[in-house]
């Protein structure tokens, strides 16, 4: 069966622009990591354990099916085609998951995972919705997923996730490092909000828009970068013991990047 790949992205800056009811606004530069991706395929279920009825998923993860982004990008999908195809080919088959990307690492793993699924299943089943319809309906399991929708590999992402601009770039070739704790990202906004709540006004927006990612990490420190990395800090002290000298944070963690090679003098 066909593989298709799912890629991890990196934050190369992540910013907080205020707040939406509940939810974090940001403006954050996404961009594509070429050499770390998970691999999805359809499993014809004879080759499994699992029954009609069952909704498939064979894998190594860290959460249970139902909380699962393919799972739920399954039912998003479902409920916005109400295609009976779509439930036919997930009677008869299995999701198989090759899983590279950590999970709990800021990389964006689920969400690509999620995203990938979506556009298997409109390719597969032939369902016409166009790459805007299928970033709505990602938007609905996960924040993240419209940026993997649209497969760009550099893009400006803002709102909640949904505002997805592409930036016309040089492919970075990154390195990426994730430490073994798992971070909630929840908790790291929670904290962002009570302790370090500063977010950028419009004429920084603009200016961070325009900056390459080459420039953004030749001239700004990981905690200048990324907003998440002094309330993630403050969270999980341990992060402190893993961060090296030139390496940048991406997301809320616990994954840590930079360019193949760089060594700078950023902390």
């Amino acid at each position: 069966m066909k593989q298709y790949k799912a890629y991890a992205k990196v934050n190369i800056f992540l910013k907080i622009t205020g707040m939406r009811g509940e939810y974090h606004e940001i403006l954050s530069r996404f961009m594509k990591v070429e050499s770390l991706y998970d691999e999805l395929s359809f499993l014809p279920k004879e080759q499994t354990t699992f029954k009609k009825n069952d909704f498939g998923i064979v894998g190594d993860f860290d959460c249970t099916t139902e909380q699962n982004t393919i799972y739920k990008a399954y039912f998003a999908l479902k409920e916005a085609t109400h295609s009976e195809s779509l439930e036919r080919l997930m009677q008869t088959h299995a999701i198989k998951v090759e899983k590279k990307i950590p999970a709990f690492a800021g990389l964006g793993g689920g969400s690509s995972d999620g995203a990938t699924y979506l556009k298997m299943c409109n390719n597969v089943l032939n369902l016409g919705l166009s790459l805007n319809e299928l970033a709505q309906i990602g938007l609905q399991v996960g924040a993240d997923v419209p940026f993997f929708i649209y497969g760009y590999e550099s893009a400006n992402v803002s709102g909640i996730g949904e505002v997805v601009e592409k930036f016309d770039e040089e492919l970075l070739k990154l390195e990426t490092f994730t430490p073994k704790i798992q971070i909630s990202t929840p908790k790291v906004y929670k904290i962002y909000r009570e302790n370090f709540y500063n977010p950028i006004d419009g004429f920084e927006i603009q200016r961070l828009k325009q900056l390459s990612s080459k420039e953004i990490l030749s001239s700004m420190s990981a905690t200048e970068a990324n907003d998440l990395f002094a309330p993630a800090l403050s969270v999980y002290p341990k992060l402190k013991e893993h961060y090296k000298d030139g390496y940048f944070f991406s997301g809320s963690g616990s994954s840590f990047f930079r360019v193949k090679g760089k060594v700078s003098n950023n902390g």
